[in-house]
């Protein structure tokens, strides 16, 4: 498996660049700063999507498949970590000795040069990423920054700017975001994820405390009890915390969750408050830590919570796609337990008397395998009626024995739920259940957010127009 480098190299220059996976999260958004900055940029999927449409429309050929002989024309070939080393065009740029980078690295190279601000945490990264780099635009700035998903503003994950800043969202899932060595690092939280890659909990919070020490200076919640532990192993580094507990550095108070956030931050002598476009305390406890950061680069408290005011949110992330009938729509990325409970808290308060219908795509073999008592239990809780959905594999193979059904031998006795994994089917099934004042969610970070147009397009057949 590819690795980022740990010698600090880069090329002195890229050339043309050929990206295995480009329609990835964080790999689209490295191609559409290279090209928007002059590189010629092609690449390869194993599909197409929105994503890979969206590429080429920005000018970048994108070509659906593999082939070894894609990488002829490259200087330099960008990869991951999920991408195995026997793919052809790998070895193909192994045999023509091209200078092959992995999606962190090339990340590194872009921001050169640069200040940079790096956002990590088990959750909450990719909106606080959003966040931080749409503020810091709001503040002025021509703001350079690589997201994990689509930032609502900008209809993109990523734009190149002539700014010092450089936002990036930094991956742990393969411990990458230990090369960044950021100005400033922003942690939301600390779980026990990735466990296929780290083996144990004391490595994720091992990766974390490395983090935090790569960075000059760090911005980490206080709230969430993984930081915590996190915290007690950087004593020793210039770290500001936020939170609304009452030893916070920046403390957070009057959180309201919806239907849109709102919160009031204290620093110091000063207070401020800010709303934002987009429900959930969550998202008002993210935006406290964005505010920490832009703290931190010299902002005032109030030019950080005007700045983070009217936040609009990042695909993806409980992203509203309709009202039909008087049911709403919305789709999440959730798949950690944490996750869910928080997409499904969300929900609720949205729903008030209507029911909440869940359609959920486990992600990953290893994580349903290892976590499935904590996701049965979060849609015990959580879900009035969840539709489940098989697991989405993406970078591993399948384990003998790890189903769907691992979760739902643990669901609490009497929870309502179908298993279905045929996506009409599974349409069809909460198209009959929601009524008006329900809330429907798609929830995965694999490919179900594919279902959504298909299902709004269900329940406009039975319930009517939208509104």
């Amino acid at each position: 498996m590819l690795r980022p480098r740990t010698d600090g190299w880069l090329p002195d220059t890229l050339g043309r660049v050929h990206m295995v996976g480009i329609g990835g999260s964080g790999m689209s958004g490295i191609a559409r700063v290279l090209a928007e900055s002059g590189h010629q940029v092609t690449g390869t999927d194993r599909a197409a999507s929105e994503v890979t449409e969206s590429l080429e429309h920005a000018g970048i050929r994108v070509f659906i498949g593999e082939d070894s002989g894609f990488v002829d024309e490259a200087d330099t070939v960008i990869s991951t970590y999920a991408v195995r080393d026997h793919h052809p065009e790998m070895v193909r740029a192994r045999q023509r000795d091209i200078t092959v980078l992995h999606r962190a690295d090339a990340l590194r190279w872009i921001c050169r040069g640069r200040r940079v601000m790096a956002v990590g945490g088990s959750h909450g990264k990719t909106t606080s990423t959003a966040i931080l780099a749409t503020a810091i635009e709001t503040l002025g700035e021509d703001i350079q920054a690589v997201n994990g998903g689509v930032v609502s503003a900008w209809g993109v994950s990523a734009r190149a700017g002539s700014s010092e800043w450089c936002v990036i969202e930094a991956d742990e899932s393969d411990a990458s975001f230990l090369i960044y060595h950021p100005e400033i690092a922003l942690v939301t939280n600390v779980a026990a994820d990735h466990l296929d890659f780290y083996g144990t909990e004391e490595a994720v919070f091992q990766a974390f405390a490395d983090f935090v020490r790569s960075a000059n200076r760090a911005v980490v919640c206080l709230d969430d009890e993984g930081a915590r532990h996190l915290l007690a192993q950087v004593a020793d580094h210039p770290v500001l915390t936020y939170g609304e507990d009452p030893s916070a550095d920046l403390l957070v108070s009057d959180i309201q969750a919806g239907p849109v956030a709102r919160a009031t931050v204290s620093y110091r002598d000063h207070t401020a408050s800010f709303e934002l476009a987009v429900p959930g305390a969550l998202n008002a406890l993210n935006a406290a830590g964005v505010v920490g950061v832009l703290i931190s680069a010299g902002w005032s408290l109030e030019q950080a919570a005007a700045a983070v005011s009217g936040f609009q949110g990042a695909d993806r992330r409980f992203q509203y796609h309709g009202t039909i009938g008087g049911i709403r729509v919305f789709d999440d990325h959730a798949h950690h337990p944490t996750e869910v409970q928080t997409a499904l808290s969300i929900a609720q308060t949205l729903a008030g008397d209507g029911e909440v219908i869940t359609l959920f795509q486990p992600h990953l073999f290893t994580r349903t395998q290892l976590m499935s008592q904590e996701l049965a239990d979060a849609f015990s809780a959580g879900s009035d009626h969840t539709i489940f959905l098989d697991i989405f594999g993406s970078r591993e193979d399948p384990i003998e024995g790890v189903t769907t059904q691992l979760i739902l031998d643990k669901l609490a006795s009497g929870v309502s739920y179908d298993y279905e994994p045929d996506w009409d089917r599974a349409v069809a099934l909460a198209t009959d259940r929601a009524r008006p004042g329900d809330v429907v969610l798609t929830m995965s970070t694999g490919d179900l957010y594919q279902i959504v147009p298909r299902l709004l397009r269900s329940l406009r057949s039975v319930h009517g127009d939208e509104g």
